[in-house]
């Protein structure tokens, strides 16, 4: 299918919904013009809201792959770029050993001797011991592909820089073998949870589009789309459930897969409604610290009549 199929905001609403990512206007539309601008998007939001499963869904609907590059403190260049073959590299010198006299044979001079050997220098760095890391494989997709940066937050001020020259030109440098540049330039999203403030220069180079936890009918259109069978009832009550507890002062609040993965629980179990006593054994699938539970535990039955209630 490819990035034709990113033709309009409509498609790609529409596009997305058949791979199960309920979409909105505001997505849809940065979706379309990051491809169409041919500028990266920097997604940002709460931890759960459904950033990385943005670009994981655009690739499944475009039929294009996911490359994925996760950010951490300490990246750099050659984690994300490239790094040479060594182990490949030493066992080709150990090669080059054993023959040595035949590859010097007729040879007569020290010189003549160098221009040998020399001849073997580019076949050490060459494509076959080249092992690409995320953003020159993502270059050198042949047909595109939806390159992710996974919470660039994460990584230091220096790679923001070095990220900022790579989408600018989508090229790079690789001494040994020249420039690399992108027959198809991928569609780049960024992801951030705000753990650090991106710098402006970066900003500026993206669209940006914010992503907020999903207000109850767009949630329950997320979970009927991940979960065939729930009924209407235990629908609406356990996400009513989950939008309560995202009013309470929590450590982590519920994630949208978390919410996912409550109705597959619950569905499990056969649960028809929302009960106290059901609520209260899985709880765990939904809040991730004792201090959380504890305090939900004290407010329990208030929270269930409400989602009840609608």
């Amino acid at each position: 299918m490819g990035f034709g199929a990113l033709g309009s905001i409509e498609a790609i609403t529409e596009g997305l919904g058949s791979v199960g990512y309920i979409s909105t206007a505001q997505i849809s539309t940065a979706v379309f013009l990051a491809q169409h601008l041919r500028k990266p998007i920097l997604i940002e939001g709460p931890a759960g809201v459904g950033k990385t499963d943005l670009a994981q869904s655009t690739a499944r609907f475009v039929g294009l792959p996911l490359v994925r590059m996760q950010c951490y403190e300490g990246l750099d260049e050659s984690k994300a770029l490239y790094e040479w073959k060594y182990g490949k590299q030493l066992l080709y010198t150990q090669i080059l050993k054993e023959q040595l006299h035949h590859i010097l044979e007729g040879a007569e001079t020290l010189d003549q001797s160098f221009a040998k050997l020399h001849s073997f220098e580019d076949l050490f760095f060459s494509e076959a011991f080249l092992e690409p890391r995320p953003l020159l494989r993502a270059l050198k997709e042949e047909k595109g592909c939806i390159l992710l940066i996974d919470e660039v937050d994460k990584a230091d001020e220096e790679f923001e820089a070095f990220l900022l020259e790579v989408l600018s030109e989508y090229q790079v440098t690789v001494p040994e073998l020249g420039p690399v540049t992108a027959a198809v330039p991928p569609l780049v999203m960024l992801t951030s949870n705000n753990t650090r403030e991106i710098g402006d220069a970066l900003k500026r180079r993206c669209l940006h589009l914010y992503i907020s936890f999903p207000e109850a009918a767009r949630e329950q259109a997320i979970v009927r789309a991940r979960v065939p069978g729930i009924s209407a009832e235990l629908l609406g009550q356990l996400v009513a459930f989950v939008q309560g507890l995202r009013a309470e002062e929590l450590k982590k609040l519920p994630s949208i897969a978390e919410t996912v993965d409550w109705a597959r629980t619950l569905l499990l179990l056969h649960a028809e409604s929302l009960e106290p006593e059901l609520v209260r054994a899985t709880l765990n699938v939904l809040l991730k610290f004792e201090s959380d539970i504890r305090t939900v535990q004290a407010k329990l039955e208030t929270l269930t009549r409400k989602a009840r209630e609608g």
